[in-house]
This record gives C-alpha cells, sequence and structure tokens, in this order.
C-alpha cells in the first residue's frame, strides 16, 4: 500500500468515526504512526484530503454497484443486496459525519454526480428495463422515470430531518417509503419476490 493510499484509509476510518470537523491532521497523523509532513507533501490541506477520501468512496461504491448488478439472479434480488450495503455502510458512519458531509461538501458530492462519477440513476436504466422484460416489474412503467425514483427514494430514506432517528427506524422508514414504492411497480411475480427478501431486512 502506498502512502498515499494509507493516508486516505486512515483519514476515512477517522472521518467516518468521529466526523470531519473533529478530526485534525495532528490526531490523523498520530493514528498512522506518522509525521503531519509526511501528510502534508501528499495532500496540501485537509480539503484536499477529504476530497481524495470521498473519491475513494465514491470509486470503491462504483465498483460495488457494478459487481452486485452484474452478478445477480435478477434486478430485485439486487435491489435487496444494494439496500442491505447501503444499510451496513449507513451504520458504520458516525452522525457528526454525515452532518458535515451535508452541511459542508455538498458541493463537491453534486460536482461528482453531474460528472457521473457516482453510481447514480442514469447508470442502472438498462437494470429496470431487465425487471420490466423478466416480468418483475410492469410493462406499463417509464423505466428512465422509476429509476430516477428509486435512486431518490434510497437518498430519501436516509434523511434525518425528514425521518428523524429517535422517531423512526431505518429499517421501518425502508419498509413503509422504498419497499412499498418497490411493490407498487411489481408485477405478482415481482412483489412475491419481495415479501420472502424482506424477511431478511
Amino acid at each position: 500500500m502506498s502512502i498515499q493510499e494509507r493516508i486516505l484509509e486512515g483519514a476515512a476510518t477517522l472521518f467516518k468515526a468521529y466526523g470531519i470537523k473533529s478530526v485534525t491532521m495532528d490526531q490523523l497523523a498520530n493514528h498512522l504512526g506518522m509525521s503531519k509532513r509526511t501528510i502534508y507533501e501528499v495532500f496540501s490541506d485537509k480539503d484536499a484530503l477529504l476530497e481524495g477520501v470521498l473519491q475513494l468512496m465514491v470509486d470503491r461504491q462504483k465498483l460495488v454497484v457494478q459487481k452486485i448488478l452484474d452478478e445477480s439472479e435478477n434486478v430485485i434480488v439486487a435491489i435487496f443486496k444494494l439496500v442491505e450495503i447501503s444499510w451496513s455502510h449507513f451504520q458504520d458512519m458516525s452522525p457528526a459525519f454525515q452532518a458535515d458531509i451535508k452541511k459542508f461538501h455538498s458541493d463537491f458530492l453534486m460536482n461528482k454526480s453531474e460528472k457521473s462519477e457516482m453510481p447514480d440513476y442514469r447508470n442502472n436504466i438498462r437494470f429496470i428495463q431487465k425487471g420490466i422484460d423478466d416480468n418483475l416489474f410492469r410493462k406499463d412503467i417509464n423505466a428512465d422515470l422509476v429509476n430516477r425514483c428509486l435512486y431518490a427514494l434510497g437518498k430519501l430514506t436516509m434523511d434525518n430531518e425528514l425521518f428523524p432517528f429517535e422517531l423512526f427506524s431505518r429499517k421501518e422508514v425502508l419498509r413503509n417509503v422504498y419497499i412499498n414504492y418497490l411493490r407498487g411497480i411489481s408485477t405478482p411475480e415481482g412483489i412475491e419476490l419481495i415479501n420472502v427478501l424482506e424477511i431478511n431486512i
């Protein structure tokens, strides 16, 4: 592992655990067992470091999403696997990290999305169409529109302002918002599969 990779891995671990604002370069240096000067030789400042961490997370997410979509037996199974992984990542991130990303660094994430560097709805329309072709999704739906809705709903279920953690569990939100929408676009065969998979959520 290169010095750059070590720094990014260490920073990602600390950011996700404690938030971005709370982590200092001194803390990161101590965590990695290297000098702060070494970090600054690779990353000019904390913003450059954060950009590197976010890009690392984006790249990994893209690989995971593509692997799941390619290897799953059908689109509904793939969606449930992606939901499970997203939930796992969400639990691994401290509320402070999520708040810092939303408050201070949304411009970076938006820019990445506009450049199609993030795994968003524009890359996945063909999988919705495959669900239609496989008779798991209804043939009267608009694949592009549905794909955008699934992407937006996935983000919505993680919105703590709309669905406060202290009032609703993420699983409750997922079932009532995302899974119910999925049922609405599915055929009887698709709904039967969803009912089986939902038991494990």
